[in-house]
């Protein structure tokens, strides 16, 4: 038994002993004294916690969130420690209200900070349209997209330090809309352009965000010369690593080794979890490693990670028995503890649970990646935020913020399962 444990220590330390030296380096004190707040100032930052927003409630984005509600939810966000919000699109009202929130509460208390990592969708041409998407030609709407972006981005200087252009836009398997590096290129190029032209602050970072293994971290088919100039072109890198996907997709890592059969229940879901920060840092690391092998050496942040709680799929019960508050609470703990002393930026996926993303499937996985539900519970990855009074005073749709479980960790437990040992996994489809 002890041997288990001093091998899950070993990891444990191994972990910390890798990644981008650039970021490590970066000294962080807050910059809230200072008159003009850059993305430098901020990310990898850990005073300046990130995390990724929609904050839609309903089961259809056609029910825009209120001025209210977002100013709502900010303040429950700043409560927590969020400084800076990741958006998706500027096509929808979401992001442009967002930011008219921000500005109000800033202008009710000067001492409110937030920032916004402003994302502009990308797609291929005939992307969502039932027309066979055509990944060598880009959707004649990207340039209305950007063009939204910039008026923002120009309206908002206080607010809006990072344009992000696309999200998951060059991994193959977006197969809906995925576009090639060029494309994304292209468009990161003209950003850079009118910084360089003075019609964009100097100091706003571009990127896009995208798959580890769209950034060079994972099959060499990626490697092209088109990605090894974004590389070249972008003001840092935003990754995704999602080792909670990979538990199905790529479950190697998931599994419970023949060792770790005579640990309790709890002890080898830990090792699990810390097997899967392991994973999600060896998937930063392979990208910080391509990067470099190109002669580059700028940072490499977070730009989503995250764990659901629920799943009736490849997740729950009959697949990988991943999706639970428990294993999402720890690996929350893990790669934040893991970011912030890494000095890395980690926009952790996601605020709110959203409904939309599957209303044909109220127990689908992609519906329950928010750190509070629906009703304004605030899950195990937060309990200790509600013990601590963090959210005394602050509702959601008029809801004070209280605990799932009514904070009963043996109710919690019940639902938890522990993941497959290594024999009885079937291969996935």
């Amino acid at each position: 038994m002890k041997t288990n444990f001093k091998k899950i220590f070993i990891l444990f330390l191994c972990t910390y002993m890798f990644g981008c030296g650039n970021n490590s380096k970066k000294e962080t004190v807050p910059v809230t004294k200072q008159k003009n707040i850059t993305a430098s100032d901020i990310l990898g930052n850990p005073n300046y916690l990130a995390i990724s927003y929609g904050g839609y409630r309903h089961k259809s984005r056609d029910v825009q969130p209120t001025i209210a509600e977002l100013k709502e939810d900010m303040r429950i966000l700043a409560a927590m420690g969020i400084k800076i919000l990741r958006t998706y699109n500027v096509q929808l009202q979401q992001a442009s209200n967002l930011l008219k929130a921000i500005s109000q509460l800033k202008k009710e208390n000067s001492e409110f900070e937030m920032y916004i990592m402003l994302g502009a969708w990308i797609d291929c041409k005939n992307a969502w349209t039932g027309q066979t998407p055509n990944h060598e030609k880009e959707s004649e709407a990207n340039a209305g997209e950007i063009g939204r972006a910039v008026a923002l981005a120009k309206q908002y200087p206080d607010i809006v330090k990072i344009i992000a252009v696309g999200n998951e836009a060059m991994v193959n398997w977006a197969t809906s809309y995925f576009v090639r590096p060029n494309v994304i290129l292209k468009w990161v190029n003209h950003l850079q352009n009118l910084k360089k032209e003075g019609k964009l602050s100097k100091d706003l970072w571009i990127t896009s965000s995208d798959d580890f293994s769209s950034w060079g971290g994972g099959d060499k088919s990626y490697h092209t010369e088109d990605l090894a100039n974004l590389i070249k072109a972008v003001d840092y890198i935003s990754m995704h690593t999602y080792p909670m996907h990979n538990s199905h997709y790529n479950p190697a890592f998931w599994l419970v080794p023949e060792e770790d059969i005579i640990l309790s229940d709890e002890e080898k879901i830990e090792a699990a979890m810390f097997r899967a920060k392991t994973f999600a840092i060896e998937q930063y690391n392979a990208v910080c490693d391509y990067m470099k092998s190109l002669g580059v050496n700028k940072p490499v942040h977070i730009g989503e990670t995250g764990w659901t709680t629920v799943s009736n799929g490849h997740y729950g019960v009959n697949g990988s028995k991943a999706a639970d508050e428990y294993k999402a609470g720890l690996y929350h703990k893990f790669i934040r503890e893991w970011s912030n002393k890494e000095k890395i930026s980690c926009f952790y996926f996601e605020a709110f649970d959203e409904q939309w993303k599957d209303a044909a499937n109220k127990l689908g996985s992609e519906n329950h990646f928010g750190l509070i539900n629906l009703k304004g519970q605030a899950k195990y990855a937060l309990w200790d935020k509600v013990d601590k009074g963090v959210f005394d005073g602050l509702t959601r749709n008029g809801k004070q913020i209280t605990k799932t479980y009514n904070g009963n960790k043996k109710a919690l437990m019940k639902d938890v399962l522990v993941p497959p040992i290594m024999e009885e996994i079937v291969a996935p489809n």
